[in-house]
């Protein structure tokens, strides 16, 4: 009998073969990323809805109701007729002239502070340009109500700084007359920086050798600041006039965190959103509150809609 080593000696051994699995397809693959991405964002997505759908959902649906002492108390369905009233509301109104107005004279002086300032800071290379750009920068990180109680203090006529310097002639800058300069100058202290920061940043990504270029074809400091380096940080100011527009339009805590000490130059219908919340909490007119919310909202987004539209259809609003 032979020997079974010695028949399989001189050939390979049969290695043990096993179904091959089979591959996964490229849809599945994706579905599976999917569904990896979704468990990545759904914090975010359950904080959202609660805190922002939800309220704005909930808002919404109480404006178009109305509840008075000619309903009873009881909220009775009312279509539109808040948004009519607001719209036709010459409280609202006069409070929305006069964010449209703040907004025409505030945002240009903002800009060109903002701009300045950044392109000075970019021009200079020493050690100088940090600590500017601190300093600068740093009223933003003062919070909103923080900063505005600071200057209720320095504008204050009763214990003032302006007030202990010139007496009983200190001019007061929160009066009918200057409660507008007033706002304005508390307002481009909060922002100015937080501005030129965006606009540095656009321009520390400006590739150098185009100033190289420009200074070898016979162009000043000047010329090359107005016709290389502006121009190409035209995005980012059109990225700071929708910021500065919106919340101009939504103008609320510098006013009414001064108002107690404007001596009545700040009223309950100063701007939209103040009246608003006065009508929610000090009026208890809920319905009427969240109907004044939405009409300033659309007011906004029209507003931001014209502008892009604008410097979209010109290409820049700088050509």
């Amino acid at each position: 009998m032979a020997n079974p080593d010695a028949t399989l000696a001189g050939a390979p051994l049969a290695r043990e073969t096993r179904p091959a699995r089979p591959r996964r397809s490229t849809k599945s693959r994706e579905r599976r990323r999917g569904r990896v991405g979704w468990l990545f964002i759904a914090p975010f997505a359950l904080v959202f809805i609660v805190f922002l759908v939800a309220p704005l959902l909930y808002a919404f649906y109480l404006s178009l109701y109305t509840k008075g002492l000619a309903t009873g108390g009881v909220p009775v369905f009312s279509g539109i007729d808040n948004y009519v009233e607001a719209f036709t509301d010459p409280v609202f109104l006069g409070g929305l002239l006069f964010v449209i107005h703040f907004a025409v004279v505030l945002i240009p002086v903002q800009m060109i502070i903002s701009l300045a300032v950044a392109l000075i800071l970019d021009a200079i290379v020493t050690r100088f340009s940090r600590f500017a750009r601190l300093m600068i920068f740093l009223p933003y990180a003062v919070p909103a109500v923080i900063g505005a109680l600071m200057w209720g203090f320095l504008y204050s006529p009763s214990f003032g700084p302006l007030q202990q310097l010139f007496g009983a002639g200190a001019p007061f800058p929160l009066s009918p007359d200057n409660v507008f300069y007033g706002l304005m100058n508390v307002v481009t202290w909060q922002w100015a920086g937080y501005y030129m920061i965006i606009i540095y940043a656009a321009l520390r990504g400006i590739d150098p050798t185009l100033y190289e270029a420009a200074r070898i074809d016979g162009a000043n400091a000047w010329q090359v600041a107005w016709r290389i380096k502006v121009p190409m940080v035209a995005s980012a100011l059109v990225l700071i006039l929708v910021f500065a527009l919106i919340g101009t339009l939504q103008f609320f805590t510098e006013p009414s965190i001064l108002a107690p000490v404007a001596n009545g130059s700040i009223t309950l219908g100063f701007t939209p959103n103040i009246y608003a919340f006065n009508q929610a909490f000090q009026y208890s007119n809920v319905n009427y509150a969240s109907a004044l919310s939405f009409a300033l909202g659309i007011v906004v987004f029209i507003a931001v809609y014209i502008f892009l539209f604008a410097t979209r259809k010109r290409g820049s609003f700088l050509k």
